[in-house]
């Protein structure tokens, strides 16, 4: 790696202990001599394996549960259900004030997604578990399923999650979060070139190489410890506390040690039921996702499609961007609604445009929950934006690169979302970006700077 010091060397210092300076992790020695511990890696007597019942239908009414059988099978300790779990509906955001509840820990009468949890069930022996889980019978009646956004917003489409009433989330700017900068009609009349394309994105599981699980250990004073691969530590404590109706002194979490998450293992799923089952039992639990679970059952990105429509000069200036994201959250909302708040934020990128419409709406199908997956919300418009860019480019005539130069915002302009524009580097990480591509570039751009804005 080569750094370059001759930018911005009056705005840094070079004498700082930690920042900026190489360090090695502090788990790497652990890892690479197979010594780091992790949350399967435990053993306890008397542990109990969790599997679940889960949906085998999109979209469907339940009209009964019978586990008769299931409780004759050997080693099957408890069976749990939804009238076990003491606050059955939540939302992850919700401790951030984004609502409304709308997700259940194990379903009661419907199920919305291909996957759902219905059952829980306890035994000495995750064989026994599995059996035990097979003889679960549970009387469905198939509903119309919504698997597509442009299904979600037919005006007749079936409703996918009762708790919004309606197939998209509801924010306080009405249906979609919005961005609206300037005039964009105006920027449309002035534009020489006005280019319109979509962009569509499937779901993207993450594939960690350990699959998300717990571990948890009754105390015997009312405290559990629950030893788990979450990423959002607080977020499991406080929302397993919500859905228990426990004090969060009572729960212990320990973590720290992922073995591959990337953003997908921030969903409050296992622990909430496991340490449930420890606390009706006694004993401890184990819930651990077996592979095909993993990718299925745990929450990808989500699909999206995006419709941008541009206006550009023939000097290579975007006057206008208009933008219409839509964001697949699946059933429930899970991060969803903060991810489309992203994305409509995070339009029209690096870029400095007069005249931006933006809307993002979140809408809801009986889909796999999407959540968080790295740059969640922002990720996929990128590349939508940066395709979109090279489009631009060759309907002008002009280089993507030096296109890009002309459009970059600079320190000193104003975003769309009205925050102004502040340690930019754009301009210079082009211009070394360009170095060493030995990607040819006209004079003028590489005297440019992120710092001020010539003409």
């Amino acid at each position: 790696m080569e750094v370059r010091k001759s930018y911005f060397a009056d705005e840094r210092k070079d004498d700082l202990k930690e920042i900026g300076q190489p360090r090695p992790r502090v788990d790497t020695l652990g890892h690479v001599t197979g010594r780091t511990i992790y949350f399967a890696d435990r053993e306890f007597p008397g542990l109990l394996h969790l599997k679940m019942v889960r949906s085998p239908h999109h979209h469907a009414r339940i009209r009964g549960i019978d586990l008769s059988e299931a409780e004759k099978q050997p080693g099957v300790v408890r069976i749990l259900t939804a009238a076990d779990v003491p606050h059955n509906v939540y939302t992850i955001l919700t401790l951030i004030q984004v609502g409304p509840e709308d997700e259940t820990v194990l379903a009661t009468d419907k199920v919305r997604w291909k996957g759902e949890a219905i059952v829980a069930v306890l035994a000495d022996s995750e064989r026994a578990a599995h059996e035990a889980a097979a003889k679960v019978k549970v009387d469905y009646e198939v509903l119309p399923a919504v698997l597509s956004i442009e299904d979600a917003l037919k005006p007749d489409a079936p409703i996918v999650n009762e708790y919004h009433g309606q197939n998209y989330y509801r924010y306080d700017s009405g249906e979609c979060r919005k961005v609206r900068f300037g005039d964009v009609e105006a920027g449309f009349a002035e534009a020489d070139h006005v280019l319109e394309e979509t962009y569509s994105s499937g779901p993207i599981e993450h594939a960690p190489t350990e699959t998300t699980g717990c571990v948890v250990v009754p105390e015997g004073d009312g405290r559990f410890t629950c030893y788990t691969n979450t990423q959002a530590m607080f977020f499991t404590l406080d929302n397993t506390s919500i859905i228990l109706e426990m004090e969060g002194a009572k729960l212990h979490m320990v973590g720290g040690t992922v073995g591959g998450g990337f953003g997908g293992k921030v969903d409050v799923i296992v622990e909430p039921i496991a340490i449930l089952g420890a606390k009706l039992t006694g004993r401890p639990v184990s819930f651990i996702y077996s592979r095909e679970e993993e990718m299925q059952v745990s929450s990808p990105r989500a699909a999206e499609k995006l419709v941008i429509k541009d206006g550009v000069m023939k000097d290579g200036r975007i006057v206008a961007r208009y933008v219409k994201a839509y964001i697949d959250a699946g059933a429930y909302s899970r991060h969803s609604p903060y991810g489309a708040q992203k994305s409509a934020a995070h339009f029209p990128g690096p870029y400095t445009v007069p005249n931006v419409w933006v809307d993002s709406y979140c809408i809801y199908t009986n889909r796999t929950p999407s959540s968080a997956m790295r740059g969640f919300g922002v990720t996929i418009g990128d590349f939508a934006l940066e395709v979109q860019m090279d489009k631009l480019a060759q309907c002008i005539g002009m280089d993507p690169i030096e296109f890009r130069f002309v459009n970059a915002y600079r320190d000193g302009d104003m975003k769309a979302h009205r925050q102004v524009t502040e340690g930019a580097a754009l301009i210079e990480c082009m211009q070394e970006a360009s170095r060493i591509a030995s990607w040819p570039v006209a004079e003028k751009y590489m005297r440019m700077s992120s710092a001020a804005r010539e003409g």
